[in-house]
This record gives C-alpha cells, sequence and structure tokens, in this order.
C-alpha cells in the first residue's frame, strides 16, 4: 500500500469560490479564521492555504464574494474523497453560488512557501504541447517597511498584463492582507507566457525593480500544467 501511494502523482488543486448575500459573505471570511481546524482532519492532504481575494487583478482592496481554497495533495483520488465525502466540502458547496476548480501539475516551481517549496515537479517541461494550457502561481511575503512603495508600485508594474496576449484569467489572492500575497494566472499556451514572462519590457522592469529593492521576506514562482477545469 504504501509503495503505490509513493509513485501516485501529486496534484494540486485551487478552488475558487463565489459567494452571494451577507450571510454566506461572513461565513466564508469566518472561514479565514475556523477553516484551519478542520482543513487538519482531511485525510493525503500536504499543504493548503486559505485566501481572500482583491478586486481586478491585483488589487489590495479586498473582493468579499471571492474566496479561494489551494490544497497539494497526495494524489487525486485524495482530493476526490474530500469533494465528494468530507464535511468541510460539503459547508462551502451550500453557502457558495459558484464553485471553479483548477486541477494543476506541477512543471517547476523556485522559491519558498513558509520555508518550504510544496509543490513537486510531475510533469517534464519537455512535455509541454502547444495545446496545454499553463497555469502560474507566483507568491510573495512583503517586507512591512517596503508595504507602502510596493502597493505603490502596483498599478505600474499591473499594465502589461491588461492587453498580455494569451491571457486567459487572472486573479489576485492573499493569505494576509497587504502582507501575505498570491496571483493566480491561466495562459493558452507556454509559448504566450514566456514572451510575457521574458520579452514584456515591462515586466521585465517590473522583475528588475523587485531585485533591486528587495521587498520580500520569502517568494516563489511555480508553473503547472491545467489539466482540467471543473465547475458548479
Amino acid at each position: 500500500m504504501k509503495l503505490n501511494i509513493a509513485l501516485m502523482p501529486q496534484i494540486t488543486t485551487l478552488s475558487v469560490f463565489n459567494y452571494e448575500g451577507f450571510q454566506n459573505k461572513f461565513w466564508a471570511l469566518s472561514m479565514m479564521q475556523f477553516g484551519h481546524f478542520q482543513m487538519k482532519t482531511v485525510e493525503g492532504l500536504q499543504f493548503y492555504k486559505l485566501l481572500g481575494s482583491g478586486k481586478a487583478h491585483f488589487n489590495p482592496l479586498p473582493d468579499w464574494r471571492v474566496y479561494a481554497l489551494l490544497q497539494v495533495w497526495n494524489s487525486p483520488s485524495d482530493f476526490e474523497n474530500f469533494k465528494r465525502n468530507h464535511p468541510l466540502f460539503k459547508k462551502y458547496k451550500s453557502h457558495t453560488k459558484h464553485i471553479q476548480i483548477y486541477f494543476l501539475e506541477n512543471i517547476q516551481a523556485h522559491g519558498l512557501w513558509n520555508s518550504k517549496n510544496p509543490f513537486e515537479s510531475v510533469v517534464s517541461p519537455k512535455s509541454i504541447s502547444d495545446e496545454d494550457q499553463i497555469a502560474v502561481i507566483t507568491r510573495a511575503s512583503i517586507k512591512k517597511r517596503m508595504l507602502r512603495k510596493f502597493w505603490k508600485y502596483v498599478p505600474e508594474s499591473q499594465k502589461p498584463l491588461e492587453n498580455a496576449k494569451g491571457l486567459l484569467y487572472t486573479k489576485g489572492f492573499g493569505e494576509l492582507p497587504f502582507v501575505e500575497m498570491m496571483t493566480f494566472s491561466v495562459w493558452d499556451s507556454v509559448e504566450n507566457l514566456n514572451q510575457f514572462a521574458y520579452k514584456s519590457r515591462e515586466h521585465v522592469k517590473a522583475i528588475k525593480k523587485t531585485r533591486q529593492l528587495d521587498w520580500y521576506n520569502e517568494e516563489m514562482f511555480a508553473r503547472f500544467r491545467l489539466s482540467k477545469i471543473e465547475e458548479f
């Protein structure tokens, strides 16, 4: 049994929950604190983050309608068991208007998240085809003394995304408002992602400024193959 589990591929899921009505939104906000206790009872879960979201791309102002749950699993079957049987997911379903789940297979990840890299590489970059959609997670813990300067620069740094070729979806999430931030984006191909990441003049400038100012305590960049999306 242990051998079979070890051979099963790690899978990452990002569940995005949309809420309507004050009571449901308040419940979603409360889960940012109280959801941790129930998460400890989930089998096969390697790593998780309860996330709020910001308005319009990477906006620090909260979007009270949208929350997310990032989870890293021993195997796809562990997530299916959580989705079908665990009381916590049933509670999420009862409060949400719409759920969108992104199934992600890690290609490569650099950096740290809470002093570790939770994402195992399960897909070779050479195996990515032109038809594969690519998801990107960037995460940063911002130094408190740099918060004002960082958020002042954000509008300028986000401009290249507005007309980026091949960008299908982007949203800013966070564990702790203003300080612990994450972005999630989906691209129609690795070619268009690379075009933006390495050849966009504005994006390259933003990366250089990040290195010069050193405003992160910790950061991570991870690429995934988007295997499927479920909605209900």
